[in-house]
């Protein structure tokens, strides 16, 4: 098998919690980047975008989300209010990965969303590339209006997902992947 196989073959997310400083340089950021722009992209119309969380950045958007969740959960425990805090600390890199739809008469808004999603996944198999762990999540602060604000979204773009980057403390053990018998037909 070929390397680049071996390392798709290897590729399993990393819980956030897992992952920390060393992160991508900045010639490695330049390249999972160029990395994830690299799908298909029906029409050129590039519908997604990148906003990269990082340094002090990360802890900023950790009060975003505090000021968020209080403001709907006032009697929160503090733990929870510290997990919150924290959300976006762990990985020394997250780069949001921004949808958005641009209504064309021959590409559909879901290819669109699906070129977004292709991105993300781009960027997972870039950093397990590059040696590092990684994980694509969501959760409330992708879809809170509070938070998309504060990060500079249009009213019209969407968090297809943060992408948490870093150097994984921890092997995740692989999970149970479905049989190929149970997924595949042929017609």
């Amino acid at each position: 098998m070929n390397e680049s196989l071996a390392r798709l073959e290897q590729r399993r997310s990393v819980p956030a919690r897992w992952l920390s400083e060393p992160g991508p340089t900045p010639s490695e950021i330049d390249t999972l980047l160029t990395v994830a722009a690299r799908v298909p992209d029906h029409g050129k119309l590039v519908p997604w975008r990148f906003i990269l969380i990082e340094g002090e950045g990360r802890q900023r958007l950790g009060e975003v989300l505090v000021g968020a969740f209080k403001a709907d959960q006032p009697e929160a425990e503090a733990e929870k209010v510290e997990a919150e805090r924290t959300r976006f600390s762990h990985a020394p890199l997250v780069v949001a990965v921004v949808s958005r739809v641009t209504p064309h008469v021959k590409i559909p808004d879901w290819e669109q969303v699906l070129s977004a999603g292709a991105v993300c996944m781009n960027l997972l198999n870039g950093a397990t590339a590059l040696g590092f762990g990684a994980v694509w999540l969501t959760g409330w602060a992708a879809f809170d209006r509070r938070v998309l604000d504060a990060l500079g979204l249009a009213p019209e773009e969407r968090i297809a997902g943060f992408i948490h980057i870093g150097t994984a403390s921890e092997t995740p053990t692989d999970r149970a992947r479905p049989a190929l018998a149970d997924i595949v037909t042929r017609f």
